[in-house]
């Protein structure tokens, strides 16, 4: 069972019955009318509020900013209170910077990014910042800028425009807590040089992958992304050793949860783009590199038509090459691999069925046994309209498969097991005539 935290409300003290009369005084006192500051109403709503949004803040991130905040709510001084919550949630975002690493951000930036550039970045810059390493999202980039103009013009921190009443405060402070303070987990970023090294350098054993593979899932999901499309670069490149793509797919292959929906996009607008500009090693390698993940069915009809056809063509040529029972199990195999992957284009079925129909029963020295397995697991795949291809390829002699079973013999006994393989109620009524006949 899960452990569900369960989060309670600071149970703050009731507002002294002195701290609201003190207040009238002190205005008398200084000859100012008492609606110059925030009425008794208002702070009384604040205060109770107030453990609502307190709530959300992790217990480790309660620190003396957020006191002095509270204080500042009790006295209905809303805009210094702004201020001590805004600076919470600026300290709490460089602390998020600073463990996704500053030699990190370097690194994206392009530029030199240590501690004295990380305090010395302005409020608006310094959200910038997170939004492009993903420690905000765009939701909570456009309210912390909200907030930022509002800390700006209405708090303590400068002469302000105006006044900020209490449901004003509360929704700043909401805004603060919910895109800045609430989440007290950091993203680490991956240190792309050493990972492109790792990448490019020896052969990886289980130790290190699980490294690289732990990183990457640390991190946010736009490095993450940047990453994996690097990876597809790496694999892609004609003077890649193969150690280097076989650690590409130890890491794609590796992710928790495989890779997201925009992670395949962007692979696909890069496969495209080398389809676009000619690259036709790169499209190669990236088609090897669609099949080996297992993500075949993202590419388009005439990719991946040419893809079953050429693995077709090659274990028809291996059956009816020498030493076709050693040779034929590796293709028989990775034929089965890219069937598993998607529906069989409809271009190339007929073959499709044809050749596997071919090898089953075998030619005039009999079956690749080791072969067979990976036939059966094809066969009993077949989709209503590939058993209609079989079957009519079957019933004419003039057809390879055909005549091969009009020979008669261990053929058409071995045809007959294929057959079998088949479930009747997955034949077509346009054949069920003929796949009765067949099994006589």
């Amino acid at each position: 069972m899960n452990d569900i935290t369960v989060k309670k409300e600071p149970n703050l003290p009731a507002l002294p019955t002195t701290v609201l009369p003190a207040i009238t005084e002190l205005t008398q006192a200084l000859g100012i009318p008492r609606e110059a500051l925030a009425s008794d109403e208002e702070i009384h709503y604040a205060w109770r509020d107030l453990p609502r949004e307190l709530k959300e803040i992790p217990v480790q991130l309660r620190d003396e900013l957020i006191a002095r905040m509270c204080v500042a709510v009790s006295t209905g001084l809303f805009d210094g209170a702004i201020n001590y919550a805004w600076n919470a949630s600026i300290l709490h975002l460089r602390d998020k910077i600073r463990t996704f690493g500053l030699a990190v951000v370097a690194q994206i930036l392009q530029k030199d990014f240590e501690e004295k550039h990380l305090l010395e970045t302005q409020d608006s810059n310094l959200l910038e910042l997170c939004l492009k390493l993903n420690i905000v999202d765009e939701d909570g980039f456009f309210f912390l800028d909200q907030c930022r103009d509002v800390r700006n013009n209405f708090s303590a921190a400068h002469p302000t425009l105006g006044k900020v009443n209490d449901r004003e405060f509360t929704t700043f402070l909401n805004r603060c807590v919910r895109y800045a303070l609430a989440d007290s987990t950091s993203p680490r970023g991956v240190d792309i040089g050493a990972f492109i090294s790792a990448i490019k350098g020896a052969r990886f054993n289980a130790d290190q992958l699980l490294v690289w593979v732990q990183r990457l899932a640390d991190t946010h999901s736009a490095q993450r992304q940047m990453l994996v499309t690097m990876v597809h670069g790496i694999y892609c490149d004609p003077n890649t050793p193969e150690q280097s793509r076989l650690n590409s797919l130890d890491i794609c292959g590796g992710l928790p949860g495989g890779l997201t929906s925009s992670m395949k996009s962007e692979l696909i607008n890069h496969h495209s783009d080398y389809v676009a500009k000619g690259y036709q090693d790169k499209h190669a390698a990236s088609l090897q590199f669609f099949e080996k993940l297992g993500l075949l069915n993202l590419l388009n009809e005439s990719e991946r038509h040419a893809v079953f056809s050429r693995a077709v063509e090659r274990l028809w040529n291996v059956h009816n090459g020498m030493n076709n029972f050693y040779n034929e199990p590796a293709f028989a195999e990775r034929l089965l691999e890219l069937s598993l992957q998607g529906a069989i284009p409809e271009t190339v079925q007929e073959e499709y069925v044809k050749t596997i129909g071919c090898c089953r029963i075998g030619n005039g020295y009999g079956v690749s046994d080791a072969a067979v397995t990976y036939y059966d697991q094809m066969i009993q795949n077949f989709s209503p309209r590939e058993i209609t291809a079989l079957i009519q390829s079957a019933s004419n002699k003039t057809d390879r498969l055909g005549h091969r079973i009009s020979m008669g013999g261990s053929y058409r006994e071995n045809f007959k097991i294929l057959l079998r393989l088949i479930d009747p109620g997955s034949v077509p009524n346009v054949v069920s005539a003929q796949y009765a006949l067949l099994l006589r």
